[in-house]
């Protein structure tokens, strides 16, 4: 087969369950263009080791970029047009039509976006990974710049946030003429039904991760008494890694040998690195930056505890079962997450981990300390969180059932979910931002 990827920023750290599937597929002796409609990450000093082992930049293509200054914007565009118009002027004209396409047609953020796909190429599957690049994908096939069946895949912001920013109706027309959809996770799959997605066109195919990566240690209480926490994640509202440092610090009395280490960057650095300072938490709560795969796994194959204190952020924002949270399940790890979005899909509360309300640090606190005051119980725990993440996210048998969907789009057999609530069993007016 041959199969188009319509991603955002490729090759990001954060977007380790699409070079998954991308491997898989590459695997499996087909043939995959990804295109990064947002372009390169601005760091590009640590990348998923697939990325260069399969030589995925090779395979990639991004947009020229666009300038914020109106006027330089507006003579590049025109550069572009004329430069491109006698290969495509049918299809060029159509992309700056302000009726059409409203606002992106007025900022030209579709014309750009376009660039890439000049080419003209058909493919078996056009794979868009999140909704508003299935937006995209639909826009660019039906002005016949793409051809292939359309599959869309819901991850978390495209169905929470979006939504508040674009309105429950951004949607409709992708629902209607788009060929299948697929959401990470059952909470995401009930949303896009409850929006109007047809639930006989789509399905829960889960983020899968490589388990032999993530060798299994069961945890003990250390006999130097240092009980080392992580988190992994951005450091955005929606991963609520401020309530962390809160249950931390408020434990530092009582366990003053603790070790807390958030393992990620983003925009809100500097407000944890303040909030750390006021809690006279520097000694314990280390904000130690973006690692790439191998340093992660070292980090925390030398923990005891993991939290993904996840919360629904003001903007709607909300996760699925998160691959940071199966990676510490799968080694081993006594995980505590929170009763949001998907979260509850992976873990069993008491059984796998704990789960707790969003935004208790009281809460997330109370479980730290059980799990301090029990180590008995970590082996336990890290066993059964294994055998769900063995179960139900391993990455091979995931990339299986994805390309058993293609395969169904392509034979036009129809796909209907089977028991969607367990994801190892399920087969299961334009605006861009």
């Amino acid at each position: 087969m041959k199969i188009a990827f319509i991603v955002g920023t490729f090759p990001a750290l954060s977007v380790s369950f699409i070079i998954n599937q991308i491997k898989g597929l590459i695997d499996g002796g087909h043939e995959v263009d990804i295109y990064a409609l947002d372009g390169p990450p601005e760091d590009t000093s640590k990348v998923h080791p697939i990325v260069e082992e399969y030589h995925l930049l090779e395979r990639t293509y991004y947009p020229p970029t666009r300038p914020e200054n109106v006027l330089l914007r507006r003579l590049k565009t025109v550069g572009l047009l004329l430069t491109n118009l006698p290969k495509n002027p049918w299809v060029l004209l159509p992309l700056l039509n302000r009726e059409q396409f409203g606002k992106e047609a007025r900022q030209q953020i579709l014309f750009y976006r376009s660039m890439p796909f000049l080419r003209r190429e058909s493919y078996d599957i056009i794979h868009c990974q999140f909704g508003l690049f299935g937006i995209i994908g639909l826009a660019l096939r039906q002005i016949g710049l793409i051809e292939g069946k359309l599959i869309t895949g819901f991850r978390g912001y495209d169905i929470s946030r979006y939504l508040k920013k674009r309105g429950d109706r951004v949607y409709d027309e992708l629902f209607q003429k788009g060929d299948f959809f697929i959401a990470n996770c059952e909470f995401f799959r009930q949303r896009a039904i409850k929006l109007g997605c047809d639930p006989e066109k789509i399905v829960v195919l889960g983020s899968g991760i490589d388990c032999s990566k993530f060798a299994f240690t069961p945890r003990h209480f250390p006999e130097d008494g240092k009980v080392k926490i992580a988190t992994t994640g951005r450091l955005v509202e929606k991963k609520g890694i401020e309530y962390g440092i809160r249950a931390i610090a408020s434990l530092q009395d009582t366990y003053p040998h603790l070790e807390y280490n958030i393992i990620g960057d983003g925009p809100l650095r500097k407000n944890f690195e303040k909030l750390i300072a006021e809690l006279n938490v520097g000694h314990i709560v280390k904000l130690v930056g973006w690692k790439q795969q191998e340093e992660l796994i070292e980090i925390l194959d030398n923990s005891h505890i993991l939290i993904a204190p996840s919360v629904t952020a003001a903007d709607g924002n909300q996760d699925a079962p998160v691959n940071t949270l199966k990676e510490a399940m799968a080694m081993g790890l006594p995980v505590i997450g929170t009763l949001h979005g998907g979260i509850p899909e992976l873990i069993e509360d008491g059984i796998s981990g704990f789960l707790v309300p969003e935004k208790d640090s009281e809460a997330i606190a109370d479980k730290v300390r059980h799990l301090i005051e029990h180590p008995e119980i970590w082996s336990d725990i890290g066993a059964s969180g294994r055998k769900k993440v063995e179960q139900t996210y391993d990455m091979y048998q995931l990339n299986q059932q994805l390309l058993d969907i293609y395969h169904q789009q392509l034979s036009n057999i129809p796909t209907y979910p089977k028991e969607v609530n367990n994801p190892a069993t399920s087969v299961n007016s334009l605006s861009i931002s």
